[in-house]
């Protein structure tokens, strides 16, 4: 790996996502920007694995731009429901379903399930590539925790209504912005990856 450039693009179009990833590369002096402003379209999610999706979404950006990249993908893992919804979290209820139809299909799933079994996990692995070198720095990160039996709090996207936070006893829609990215998966494995990063700025 080399030294890293002044421009990274990264693999979303997620306002939260970006200002995340570009507060946490400020100490490197590497700007960040959302693949949207550069006419770059979102990556098919052929893979099988967060990991895989990752690299599919870095490597879609940082081909198409000519940039180095990071993607990043994530997801509830159930331990009720043999790991699912995984990979499929964002189209658990269907290719178009909602935060609130995914949620309830959840609940319905785990409806009987004691609290004891209703253990779960978000996952994150975060992929940084270059144009023309064939490694990735990748980064993962898993945030521990249950399902609960209703929604909690009005914050967040996703699962977050649904999923408790053990060390604050709060749902992830509870928390506040610094709170959960301390905590959260995505801020894990983001920050992980930044910390690998900085050996070659």
């Amino acid at each position: 790996m080399t030294t890293l450039p002044g421009k990274i693009v990264m693999a979303s179009s997620n306002a939260g996502k970006i200002r995340e990833i570009a507060r946490l590369l400020e100490g490197i002096g590497v700007q960040v920007v959302a693949q949207s402003t550069l006419g770059v379209t979102d990556a098919e999610e052929t893979g099988t694995t967060f990991a895989e999706n990752s690299l599919i979404k870095a490597r879609h950006a940082s081909d198409a731009t000519g940039l180095p990249a990071i993607g990043d993908d994530s997801g509830l893992v159930v331990d009720a429901l043999d790991g699912r919804p995984g990979v499929y979290s964002a189209r658990f209820a269907g290719p178009d379903a909602t935060d609130d139809e995914n949620i309830d299909k959840l609940l319905a799933e785990l409806a009987g399930t004691s609290d004891e079994a209703r253990g779960a996990a978000f996952h994150c692995v975060a992929s940084f590539v270059m144009p023309g070198v064939p490694e990735a720095v990748v980064a993962e990160g898993v945030w521990r925790g249950r399902i609960l039996g209703a929604r909690q709090g009005d914050g967040g996207f996703g699962y977050d209504p649904v999923f408790l936070d053990p060390e604050s006893g709060l749902s992830a829609a509870e928390l506040g912005a610094d709170q959960k990215n301390a905590r959260s998966h995505r801020g894990q494995a983001l920050r992980r990856l930044v910390a690998q990063l900085e050996q070659f700025s």
